[in-house]
């Protein structure tokens, strides 16, 4: 259990300083991938909806210390994702090799809206807008992409020797 923690922990702070030194060189049409987001879903996927919401809002927070947005915006984006993410795999996903990307990109848009609508809605200015749209979705399309990358490492954190491996 130890390890498995420490393992997770490396692995949040890992994305965050990849999120925050590397791609926001790797921009493509003024959109990153939110590589912590892709963490949750991935989380929430193997391990369901509460520990889903649990790692999102704990790694959501850690990137909120870095965006100049409220803090707790992430925070809150990741854990109603992997909250989402964890029921909708309990209920009827098969898994299968283009999942990561699926889920990827399925997270990417739930988290984007809640992130730019909340922020809308505490007064970030532009949050609420078209261009806010094209970003969510081009964010949303890297991070199916970076889900190839992002799952097999949060599967290797997440994985508890102690009580071996399996899926629930």
């Amino acid at each position: 259990m130890v390890i498995r923690r420490v393992r997770l922990v490396l692995l949040v702070v890992t994305l965050v300083l990849l999120q925050t030194t590397v791609f926001p060189h790797l921009r493509v049409f003024g959109a990153i991938p939110d590589l912590c987001l892709v963490a949750t879903v991935a989380v929430a996927f193997e391990e369901g909806p509460q520990t889903g919401a649990i790692f999102g809002f704990v790694s959501g927070l850690v990137v909120d210390l870095f965006l100049a947005s409220p803090v707790g915006l992430s925070a809150l984006a990741n854990s109603v994702t992997g909250y989402a993410v964890g029921v909708f795999q309990s209920g009827f996903v098969r898994e299968s090799r283009t999942m990561p990307m699926v889920l990827g990109f399925i997270g990417g848009l739930i988290g984007g809206t809640i992130f730019a609508i909340v922020g809308g809605i505490a007064g970030q200015a532009g949050y609420l807008s078209l261009t806010s749209v094209r970003v969510i979705i081009v964010a949303a399309i890297y991070d199916s992409i970076v889900a190839l990358a992002v799952f097999p490492f949060v599967r290797w954190a997440n994985h508890d020797p102690d009580r071996g491996y399996s899926r629930r």
